[in-house]
């Protein structure tokens, strides 16, 4: 073999990468884009980059930036392509092929081969659109149309009755080498038929039957693959090849090393050969073919070389190369690797999408292995390319953690997140607190509040809210307590009614009414809080359930003294039913600040004590209110209406 470097190409992996590493060969890192250069867009596809979830409840922070058209990382979520729309737009009508060229500039659109075909297949019902836009790409920048591109536009021509257009186009074929493809032959087949093309039928029978003789790109593909193939690569290989006599084209190159990549090391070989055999110059497209042959758990020495060396020859990683083959890391859990090829394309023209960054973060923290010091260098490479971190995207990751039950975790993640300079919002903040504490990870949310308030972004009274909740739902109201209070001394009483409210109420779902009711008096006494009006409520409902009628007294002047209104009515039913005559006036002494309350609220819980079938303790309260009330007409009408129980005695209700 005249060639010794293809022995390297077939020795062991292992092998292979030692003698890479030992010939000091310069990192893939080291190859730094030009920061002067102004950054075009990917127009190709884009891409939601999910784990294995969609994290949550939606609060992304809506972005007002253009429609991203960098590279995304996950082909599971396609989001709308709207580039058909910018250029059916521009190539609505005829225009110069620089101002086609400039307009498509302002727009932030770059023609791709990938998105040649996919706007071809846009306007499939917009022929004229169609073919001004592939005339323009075929003066502008030839190479990428590729037999497929010519194929679309044959389609377009051909069913919508441009049959000289079609023909013409035939012939531009043939001289390229291109033939028609099967599918685009039996769909024109049947609109001639239909339209009674009879000539047209025939001629394009004979055209197809040719193969555009035998020269067409796949046939002459075909034969080149087979000689590959066939055998262990060898002088007899290459001689064959050079026998077959073809000129290679870009398109050619690649469909060569697509096809014969189910074995990349002989696509390797015969990348390398055509050059060194003078054949062929690389260029961007061909380097990208072998870069996506390459991008494999077995070849993954090999494709850093090809890569560094693309980019040391100028030309850029495609966004096709770029989705692929972080697809296929990420499947194979090859997450450094990922990362890897991450900072690569970071380091590029075409930047990957704020997506992919998402994506990355996901794939690290649901690893078998939480790595955090390559979740630190996601976001590192991210914030040092002046992007951003956002609320949307720690969000995401935070439900990927609780995907895999990590969310202990999310100190370490807040840590290296607030490291590339982000900050929380109040709602995430409170959302991880809440979820923390309610889980029982009482540790790892004071870590947080301490890591917030060193970093001087004090929690507001909501995340407090939230903290304080979360311990109530664990059965810990020492802690709920002990939180409430801190809030307290840093945040004040002024807006502490939420998050006291929230204590009390679990209090007294947990039986403990009493407890918070001493709480109460002691925030009201000591701190000066005010409650909210529903916690007294709440508070003297649950007392009066769980026999704190006392407590729930006690409660009554608090009230007044900070102008609430009494709340009678539960007082009023418990007496009734369970209370005496003193009870009753205990209660009408507490709920008022003069002696007495008013007339009404005598009759009203006089009538309560006859509803309730209990005359004896009607009688004997009455014995205890004051004169007034005893002579008062109503009083003696509601005595004198309630017929005594038989054998009851009858009482002097004047008395």
């Amino acid at each position: 073999m005249r060639h010794q470097w293809r022995l390297l190409l077939l020795r062991p992996r292992h092998l292979l990468r030692s003698q890479i590493h030992s010939s000091g060969q310069s990192s893939h890192f080291q190859v730094l884009s030009n920061p002067n250069l102004r950054l075009p867009h990917s127009l190709t596809s884009l891409f939601h980059c999910t784990a294995s979830q969609p994290i949550f409840d939606s609060q992304f922070t809506n972005q007002t930036t253009p429609i991203s058209r960098r590279f995304s990382s996950e082909p599971a979520f396609e989001e709308v392509d709207s580039d058909h729309i910018v250029i059916a737009d521009i190539f609505a009508k005829p225009k110069g092929v620089d101002d086609a060229r400039k307009e498509l500039e302002l727009s932030d659109v770059v023609v791709s081969h990938e998105l040649i075909l996919r706007v071809l297949k846009k306007l499939e019902s917009s022929p004229d659109v169609a073919k001004r836009f592939f005339d323009w790409v075929l003066e502008s920048d030839s190479e990428r149309l590729s037999s497929k591109s010519y194929n679309s536009m044959l389609g377009i021509l051909g069913v919508n009755g441009f049959v000289e257009e079609f023909w013409d186009l035939v012939e531009a074929m043939k001289k390229k080498g291109y033939g028609i493809s099967k599918g685009v032959q039996n769909k024109i087949l049947e609109k001639f038929e239909k339209d009674g093309l009879d000539s047209d039928v025939e001629k394009l029978r004979d055209v197809y039957a040719s193969g555009s003789v035998d020269n067409s790109v796949e046939k002459v593909c075909s034969r080149v693959c087979k000689t590959v193939r066939s055998d262990v690569w060898g002088d007899d290989v290459e001689r064959r090849l050079q026998e077959l006599g073809v000129t290679y084209s870009s398109d050619m190159v690649k469909m060569v090393v697509e096809n014969v990549g189910v074995e990349p090391t002989k696509a390797l070989i015969f990348f390398r050969w055509i050059e060194e055999s003078d054949l062929f110059k690389h260029n961007e497209h061909t380097y990208n073919a072998m870069a996506r042959v390459l991008g494999r758990e077995d070849c993954i020495d090999r494709f850093w070389k090809v890569v560094d060396e693309m980019r040391s020859k100028g030309y850029e990683m495609e966004e096709e190369t770029y989705v692929k083959v972080l697809g296929r890391f990420c499947k194979r859990k090859m997450i450094k690797d990922a990362v890897d090829l991450y900072e690569f394309a970071m380091a590029g023209a075409h930047k990957p999408s704020v997506h992919c960054c998402t994506f990355l973060l996901r794939k690290v923290v649901v690893s078998k292995q939480f790595d955090l010091q390559l979740f630190s260098r996601v976001v590192r490479i991210f914030t040092e390319s002046g992007q951003v971190m956002t609320n949307s995207m720690l969000d995401a990751v935070l439900k990927s953690l609780t995907s895999v039950g990590r969310f202990g975790e999310c100190s370490k993640v807040l840590k290296a997140l607030e490291e590339g300079g982000f900050v929380a919002s109040g709602h995430l903040q409170s959302k991880i607190l809440f979820k923390l504490s309610s889980s029982g990870k009482k540790d790892e949310a004071s870590e947080i509040v301490w890591n917030f308030e060193k970093s001087g972004s004090s929690i507001d009274h909501r995340t407090w809210a939230s903290f304080i909740e979360g311990h109530c739902v664990a059965g810990d109201h020492d802690k709920a307590s002990d939180c409430f209070q801190k809030m307290v001394e840093k945040e004040g009483v002024s807006s502490a009614g939420y998050a006291f409210d929230i204590l009390v109420t679990s209090y007294c779902w947990k039986n403990k009414a009493i407890d918070a009711c001493t709480l109460l008096v002691d925030m009201v006494n000591v701190k000066q809080l005010k409650p909210w009006h529903s916690t007294y409520k709440e508070l003297i409902s649950k007392l009066l359930v769980q026999g704190g009628f006392r407590h729930a007294l006690s409660l009554l002047g608090l009230m007044k003294n900070q102008g609430f209104p009494p709340y009678v009515d539960p007082f009023i039913e418990y007496v009734s039913k369970s209370g005496n005559g003193d009870d009753a006036i205990d209660f009408l002494k507490e709920m008022t600040s003069k002696r007495f309350p008013a007339t009404s609220v005598f009759l009203q819980m006089f009538e309560a004590f006859f509803k309730a079938g209990r005359r004896r303790e009607a009688q004997n309260f009455l014995s205890k209110c004051p004169s007034h009330i005893r002579n008062h007409a109503d009083v003696l009408n509601i005595f004198c209406s309630s017929k005594p129980r038989k054998g009851a005695s009858t009482a002097d209700v004047s008395a």
